[in-house]
């Protein structure tokens, strides 16, 4: 499946600029570790030493938070967009 993941400025610098990657996975958890594949660096800004998604990252897959849903095993379709975006903090 082809997905597009929407990268946030912050971590642009790990993909030669790109807002948008488009890489191929099955799964929320398979979209991201492809795109760390593609782009090294990103999956240790993404995910803790568990493997699982850092506390401050958030990730949308059609505007639902994936922790929502199924996680990092949430199914993605052929097209979908994933968006990755950092939490603010702030007062």
């Amino acid at each position: 499946m082809s997905v597009t993941v929407r990268i946030p400025t912050q971590l642009r610098s790990l993909t030669g600029g790109a807002g948008e990657v488009a890489v191929e996975g099955s799964t929320v958890g398979e979209a991201l570790k492809a795109l760390d594949a593609a782009h090294p660096g990103i999956g240790e800004r993404l995910f803790d030493e568990a493997g699982e998604l850092r506390r401050f990252v958030n990730v949308f897959l059609a505007e639902e938070d994936v922790r929502f849903l199924q996680g990092l095993q949430t199914p993605v379709a052929d097209g979908q967009v994933l968006s990755v975006v950092p939490a603010v903090a702030g007062g």
